[in-house]
């Protein structure tokens, strides 16, 4: 049965709604996972922590993509919730536009900027060569990458989330079956890996273009528009969260990496990499609750619905603690087969993989709430609270602790550095909510 936005929502029709887009949102990280599970094992450590390396590169410059797919599917939705279903599709077809050609435009400079990044990031060498090939073939997707990321949010709202759904699992699985074919058995190496990576994304990324762009049984569709200057504005910053998130975690995922480097060279740098494998995994529950919700939202409030939007919130927030409880239990139980199955030909890179995943999914316990705190008021449509919270917790929290604890901790300060900055943060959205007062009526 389909469930619309303008639904009132019980756990269980929520659910329903939401889970295609956790399912995407899993799906999405399961590209980085797969071609660092085949390198690590078919190719080596060396191509592993290259691709680890540049991998803050690559989502730094993907970020356009997450800010117009949050930030315009909030503002569509609104627009949906107000009647207006003309001005919606042509809001959401010069948002798919703009992303295409800038996707263009930032794929070619980024095929020069490969290089100095991965200098910049500390690589020479071998590692440097790894780092500019694998780099420069996943820029020839980057613009698909990016419609993907975009189409993630607007499929649910276009009340399509299983559709989605069915794409980002084509997508994955041809990342996967290419990966083994290409890394495992035609033994292509790291080019195997990042054009197997090149043939998802592109399924992820121009699918949705054709679908929206002929006549479809969803609420919206591609076709004619006009440039909306207040719109685009409004979209940036309303999603300017998402960018933050986006650009701050390359940052700060750098920052990391040259951290690890100076403490434990390429061994840290790929324990690293295989916790932050597990780490997408796991906040791709939160991050995809908070695309599949965060329509729902706008619409009611759009609507003027305050009765639903107390309702979503409080139900959201029971769902997340009790993802989050559960999340950590099965960190701790799966650190020792997670080391094993990514490092466990090296027996000091396993044991560092290991206690360096348990200290760090402490994390788990804290960050979806942030996550949906700063989802909740993109929703809104307060753009400005909303990044400001990314903001604190992707950038000046994480940077403060992973500078400073490993001066006290040595590398354990390294994998304590997450939790410390998710709580500071946590303690800063907890003020927001309680005593913004516009938006306090609404919890």
């Amino acid at each position: 049965m389909k469930i619309q936005l303008s639904e009132h929502f019980t756990y269980k029709k929520l659910l329903q709604f939401v889970f295609p887009s956790i399912i995407m949102m899993i799906f999405t990280s399961i590209y980085s996972v797969v071609d660092g599970l085949f390198v690590s094992n078919f190719v080596g450590k060396s191509a592993f922590a290259a691709v680890n390396l540049i991998m803050p590169f690559l989502m730094g410059i993907s970020a356009l993509g997450f800010m117009i797919g949050t930030g315009g599917s909030a503002i569509v939705a609104k627009t949906l919730g107000e009647g207006k279903i003309e001005n919606a599709n042509e809001y959401f077809s010069m948002l798919v536009y703009i992303t295409a050609i800038g996707g263009i435009i930032i794929a070619i400079l980024s095929m020069f900027l490969v290089k100095p990044v991965a200098i910049l990031f500390g690589a020479s060498g071998t590692l440097l060569d790894n780092c500019i090939l694998y780099g420069r073939i996943l820029c020839i997707s980057l613009p698909a990458f990016m419609l993907q990321n975009v189409f993630q949010s607007f499929f649910v709202t276009a009340e399509k989330p299983h559709l989605g759904l069915r794409v980002i699992v084509i997508a994955g699985v041809t990342n996967m079956v290419l990966d083994f074919l290409f890394v495992a058995v035609l033994h292509l190496g790291l080019p195997g890996a990042g054009f197997a990576t090149v043939c998802g994304e592109f399924i992820g990324g121009l699918f949705p273009l054709f679908y929206f762009g002929r006549k479809n049984s969803s609420l919206l569709k591609l076709g004619k528009t006009h440039f909306h200057g207040r719109i685009l504005l409004k979209t940036c910053t309303n999603g300017s969260s998402e960018l933050m998130t986006n650009l701050s975690s390359s940052v700060v995922n750098a920052l990391y990496n040259m951290q690890l480097m100076k403490f434990a060279g390429e061994d840290g740098v790929a324990a690293y990499g295989t916790i932050m494998y597990v780490n997408f995994i796991f906040v791709s529950i939160f991050f995809g609750y908070s695309i599949g919700s965060s329509p729902i939202v706008s619409y009611h409030y759009g609507a003027n619905n305050q009765d639903e939007l107390k309702n979503l919130f409080h139900k959201s927030i029971r769902l997340i603690g009790t993802w989050a409880v559960s999340l950590f239990i099965i960190a701790q139980l799966i650190a020792t087969p997670l080391a094993t199955l990514f490092v466990g030909y090296d027996q000091g890179l396993f044991e560092l993989t290991c206690s360096g995943f348990r200290l760090y999914s402490f994390a788990f316990l804290i960050n979806g709430f942030n996550i949906y705190g700063s989802a909740f008021f993109t929703a809104l449509n307060n753009g400005l609270l909303s990044a400001l919270i990314s903001f604190l917790r992707t950038l000046v929290f994480q940077m403060a602790v992973v500078l400073l604890l490993p001066l006290l901790l040595g590398i354990n300060g390294v994998w304590c550095s997450v939790a410390i900055a998710e709580l500071l943060t946590l303690c800063v959205t907890g003020t927001f909510i309680v005593l913004k007062r516009n938006i306090y009526h609404y919890l």
